[in-house]
């Protein structure tokens, strides 16, 4: 399957792969919820919320849709956002990536003009916006120019702000240390991807890894990850 070269799905025995500009960027398995990988961790700070702080979740760069999907099955009630700038990736989260089913409301803008602009409040924030091809992945510079406090300043009071980082992990902890009380590291087997969690005093991870082993669905991917404050 491929729409073009720098949108393009991949098909195997495992599942579906959503490939931009040759980086990995979703992957959908019609058979099981989790993908064993980064999404699974990029998700998992939900757990730690208790149920009445799972109302409302944005996603900053919702690709293909696999945290969109997570956090349906964490939270089936929550009004979920998801943020996509390309019309080409949301095409081809719809046609091949079941992105519908899941009750999203999809916003295609760009993610700094929708932070700029937008005023609403969610309980937690999942940012997975990267710039750049496979060999040259990298954040954007105006997510460390205010983009991240900026979306902070969409959360509720004791909400959390989730990141996934690969180069810049430590410059963006250094983002994130003052805009929160306990700040976290998520590590998953096999990648170089870091998951920041930014939340309340309570944030930590032993919570949080005893949160997701008694998930009946994440804690499948728990011997995957590692959490540590940081």
């Amino acid at each position: 399957m491929s729409k073009s070269s720098r949108v393009r799905v991949e098909s195997s025995r495992r599942g579906r792969s959503l490939r931009i500009d040759g980086t990995f960027a979703s992957f959908y398995d019609p058979e099981r919820v989790t993908t064993g990988s980064v999404w699974d961790a990029l998700v998992a700070p939900l757990l730690w919320l208790p149920p009445p702080k799972r109302r409302s979740v944005l996603i900053l760069g919702l690709g293909g849709g696999s945290a969109a999907r997570l956090v349906r099955n964490v939270a089936p009630q929550a009004r979920i956002v998801g943020v996509e700038r390309s019309a080409e990736v949301i095409r081809a989260a719809r046609r091949w990536f079941d992105l519908d089913a899941l009750g999203v409301e999809v916003v295609r803008e760009d993610a700094q003009r929708f932070l700029a602009r937008s005023r609403r409040q969610f309980d937690i924030v999942i940012e997975d916006v990267f710039v750049g091809s496979a060999r040259d992945l990298h954040k954007p510079d105006w997510l460390l120019d205010g983009g991240l406090v900026s979306a902070s300043r969409r959360l509720r009071r004791g909400g959390m702000l989730v990141t996934n980082t690969i180069d810049e992990t430590a410059a963006v902890a250094g983002v994130l240390r003052p805009l929160a009380q306990a700040l976290l590291r998520i590590d998953v087997d096999g990648f170089d991807n870091r998951i920041l969690a930014a939340g309340p005093r309570g944030l930590t991870g032993r919570a949080l890894r005893s949160a997701v082993g008694a998930h009946r669905v994440l804690s499948t991917t728990l011997p995957r990850l590692s959490f540590r404050r940081i």
